[in-house]
């Protein structure tokens, strides 16, 4: 699917709903194990793979540094992210210079 910054995607396989906050072009972005589609449309829900099934949580940030793919979770689901097979880890607050 081709991303760019401000897509809204939802799952096919569970509640799941993100916005691409950064990154551009073609990614196989999944949730659940299966392609994620256009935010808006009525979709058939199929059940998550199995080892795809470790949940998003809302207003959390997930992202591939390598790529400089971030996607921010607006509803969260049972199903989690992933390009193609490999798992989209949470990404964690940034260290803030110490004020001595």
């Amino acid at each position: 699917m081709q991303l760019k910054s401000g897509l809204r995607l939802q799952s096919v396989t569970c509640d799941t709903q993100v916005i691409v906050v950064r990154g551009s072009g073609e990614v196989d972005l999944r949730c659940g194990g299966q392609p994620m589609v256009p935010a808006g449309g009525a979709v058939d829900k199929q059940a998550p793979a199995d080892g795809h099934a470790n949940g998003t949580l809302m207003g959390k940030r997930y992202g591939d540094d390598e790529s400089g793919l971030e996607i921010l979770c607006t509803k969260p689901g049972a199903g989690s992210l992933s390009v193609g097979d490999a798992a989209l880890p949470e990404k964690g607050a940034k260290a803030l210079p110490s004020s001595d």
